[in-house]
């Protein structure tokens, strides 16, 4: 059975079980989302995807598409919500963009520049988690973490190994590791593990890699030319023209 949906005025169909980001997704329709992953089961923990659907805000990536309903994505009011959303998470935590290896690779600074956040406006209040460093192959940041939980999802529900979870509450909350030390060198954690690869920021990062991509060639940078082909960014909408300064991973919200 199919359907359709009509997103800012757009419509589009949609699959029996889809949920409206999903059907957005399949149609090139782009909903702002952290937590939300093709391959798992959404847990609407972020709020970023939140749409108002019929009049009422809901998590587009826990909702299921229903013919003929009307979902508001890209207004003023959800926009103005999710910045203070963006806000909050990056001074929460270590979110250095300029320091970080992740930069020009990272969903949060993308989604960030695409809400037109280009600076922070409120103190900074990184509450100094702990690093673990103990693993030989991977560094685990906690203050990067921004509880999307995808790592605990992909180390549950691909790899069968159930190594993260998030213990805590408030400022409180940490990202957690299920082994006897409590340590990432025990957990059994591999670099091959999607758990490994799926962190969304730079939380959880490979120590032997560093800055593996050059600026022009990251998932997030504009317009590029790579092997003599022209590749289109992942936000195509955000892509100047040439010889443009686009500011997508290549301006830092810290200020560089």
């Amino acid at each position: 059975m199919t359907g359709r949906i009509r997103i800012d005025g757009q419509s589009i169909p949609f699959l029996e079980g889809q949920t409206v980001i999903q059907a957005a997704e399949d149609s090139g329709v782009h909903i702002p989302h952290l937590c939300y992953h093709p391959d798992y089961e959404a847990n609407g923990s972020c709020k970023m995807c939140t749409c108002k659907i019929n009049g009422r805000q809901v998590s587009s990536c826990t909702t299921r598409a229903a013919d003929g309903m009307v979902v508001e994505s890209n207004t003023e009011e959800l926009n103005s919500e999710r910045r203070a959303l963006a806000q909050m998470l990056f001074v929460e935590g270590n979110h250095h963009c300029p320091s970080c290896e992740h930069s020009g690779n990272c969903v949060l600074q993308s989604q960030a520049y695409k809400l037109g956040m280009t600076a922070l406006i409120f103190p900074d209040f990184t509450t100094g988690r702990k690093t673990d460093a103990s693993h030989p192959d991977i560094l685990l940041n906690r203050d990067r973490c921004i509880y999307c939980e995808l790592c605990v999802r992909a180390s549950r529900d691909t790899d069968g190994k159930d190594i993260f979870c998030i213990s805590g509450r408030s400022e409180n909350k940490s990202l957690a590791i299920n082994s006897d030390s409590g340590l990432l060198k025990d957990s059994g954690l591999s670099v091959d593990d999607a758990a490994a690869n799926v962190c969304p920021v730079g939380c959880i990062i490979k120590k032997h890699e560093g800055f593996t991509k050059p600026i022009g060639q990251r998932d997030y940078d504009a317009r590029h030319v790579h092997h003599n082909k022209v590749r289109q960014p992942r936000l195509p909408e955000l892509a100047k023209g040439p010889g443009e300064k686009v500011t997508v991973a290549t301006c830092s919200l810290a200020g560089c």
